[in-house]
């Protein structure tokens, strides 16, 4: 967002006042950035100076207009969601999550992630996670990106966008090559998305890191549109050895937090049936197969 100018006395060349408009600038930055933004990154997008900034996020902050995370990052906060609501304000994702992936962790004993893909981007952005108190575990740091089409958090958003958003994306993603695993055909992308979104769950193994692999699951909001992934991850052998529970716990996961957030199933939406569960192994798919011997 480019900074607006200030005139002497405090006022802006529009007319307003500076430190209101500044506050506003924040506010709207933050409201596009899912993943917070720090506040050096503020800084360069609002083209002003840190100290002129960090005032008015603690002020925003003490008053819950916006809310700074442990990893020292800054997104809105209850009050300024709620200012924006017609009805009963719909809880903050994180907000919402958070207690689902700490129990999430417990059944699993993996790290589980949500994960947003912000407006006009092909990436996903981790906003909240907690950690598996395992010694090999995957990790990420909150804020970080992650391909849509090779990883479990990636196919638990692209799976289930809109139809037109999904084409667009299937038509324009550079498809790159991470291992032997990665899909790299948009027509077998294609294929994958149809069956992920059947089965309400993605599940990867080794398509974006060799070693790792996950489960992940949609999540909507109140007005039922997909607005993240919440999603379980750890080292392949484990996601292997209990691949469909993992899975099963994602999705109830993710329908938690979507009824969190105020999200409730149309009573046309059909949940999937058993048979639709698809078997999402990498090997399921044609331009895998040669790696079986791998294993």
């Amino acid at each position: 967002m480019v900074s607006r100018g200030a005139a002497a006395g405090g006022a802006s060349l529009d007319g307003g006042h500076r430190a209101v408009a500044r506050v506003l600038d924040i506010l709207e930055t933050l409201s596009g950035q899912p993943g917070g933004a720090s506040l050096t990154e503020l800084s360069l997008a609002l083209e002003a100076p840190k100290t002129s900034l960090l005032p008015l996020l603690r002020t925003l902050v003490s008053r819950g207009y916006a809310a700074r995370t442990d990893a020292g990052r800054y997104r809105v906060g209850r009050r300024w969601l709620e200012a924006g609501e017609k009805g009963p304000a719909a809880p903050d994702l994180v907000e919402a999550a958070h207690p689902v992936l700490q129990a999430l962790a417990r059944e699993t004993g993996e790290t589980t992630f949500v994960a947003v893909l912000p407006p006009g981007h092909s990436e996903l952005v981790y906003v909240d996670k907690v950690e598996s108190p395992q010694r090999i575990r995957y990790s990420a740091e909150l804020g970080e990106r992650r391909p849509l089409y090779c990883t479990a958090t990636g196919f638990g958003l692209f799976g289930f966008l809109e139809p037109a958003q999904r084409e667009h994306l299937l038509r324009t993603l550079p498809l790159t090559r991470h291992t032997r695993r990665t899909t790299t055909s948009r027509e077998l992308l294609r294929r994958r998305l149809d069956a992920i979104r059947a089965a309400g769950v993605a599940v990867t193994v080794d398509e974006f890191v060799i070693g790792a692999g996950g489960a992940a699951a949609p999540v909507y909001g109140r007005d039922g549109r997909l607005v993240a992934a919440c999603a379980v991850t750890g080292p392949t052998q484990r996601i292997q050895a209990h691949r469909g529970r993992f899975a099963e716990a994602a999705r109830r996961a993710a329908a938690e937090i979507s009824e969190r957030l105020g999200y409730r199933r149309a009573a046309n939406r059909r949940e999937p049936r058993a048979d639709q569960r698809v078997d999402h192994r990498p090997d399921h798919w044609p331009d895998h197969r040669a790696d079986k011997r791998t294993r």
